[in-house]
């Protein structure tokens, strides 16, 4: 009798888990996250150079008739907006050549504090999100090699399994085979015909 293991051990292969499909969601969930994040960073980086260039332009009096200068005024007034009035500008003194008010606008420098602040949490966020991405990448990584090591596995035990049974209806064939070639032996050639002995005689009454 061959030690075959039962069949109900190979039944049930192995499936992927559940938390792999929640695992991938929540990866897509974080990449989208992420990719907002970043999105906003550079938003916040453009306001910050605006709000910088607005500044000293302010501070040296530039003309505001100049083409570069406008834009830049029309950028500031946009990202000045939840923070206009916060503080009354400081008036310096006007430019000796186009006679422009130089102003010391403390409430841009404020919103610069503000957005500067805004971007650190930003950023940290994005690096928090893109922790929690390349994580799930490797649990998702680790659970497809360990399912793919589990299912080669199984694969070899079933292969193990049919070489046993095959080996098992197999054998007793041979042995039958060999078994009934045992009697079918050579038989022992007959005697020639001049050595036949002769029955003995009866005996004289």
């Amino acid at each position: 009798m061959s030690n075959i293991p039962p069949a109900s051990q190979y039944e049930n292969l192995p499936t992927e888990p559940e938390p792999h499909v929640m695992r991938s969601t929540g990866r897509v969930t974080a990449m989208i996250a992420r990719f907002i994040g970043y999105v906003v960073y550079v938003y916040i980086l453009f306001v910050e150079v605006i709000l910088a260039i607005g500044f000293f332009l302010l501070l040296l009096g530039a003309n505001p008739s100049s083409g570069f200068v406008e834009w830049a005024y029309r950028n500031l007034d946009r990202a000045m907006k939840p923070f206009r009035g916060i503080f009354t500008p400081i008036e310096l003194g006007t430019t000796n050549g186009n006679q422009v008010e130089s102003i010391f606008d403390t409430s841009v420098l404020f919103a610069m504090i503000i957005y500067g602040i805004i971007g650190l949490l930003v950023h940290a966020a994005i690096q928090w999100l893109d922790h929690k991405v390349k994580k799930i990448e490797r649990q998702q990584y680790n659970e497809e090699a360990a399912y793919e090591a589990e299912r080669i596995r199984q694969e070899m035990l079933q292969s193990g399994m049919a070489a046993t049974t095959t080996v098992t209806r197999t054998t007793p064939t041979a042995t039958t085979s060999t078994t009934t070639a045992i009697p079918s032996a050579m038989p022992v050639p007959p005697s020639p015909p001049g050595n036949v002995p002769r029955p003995p005689s009866a005996p004289p009454g």
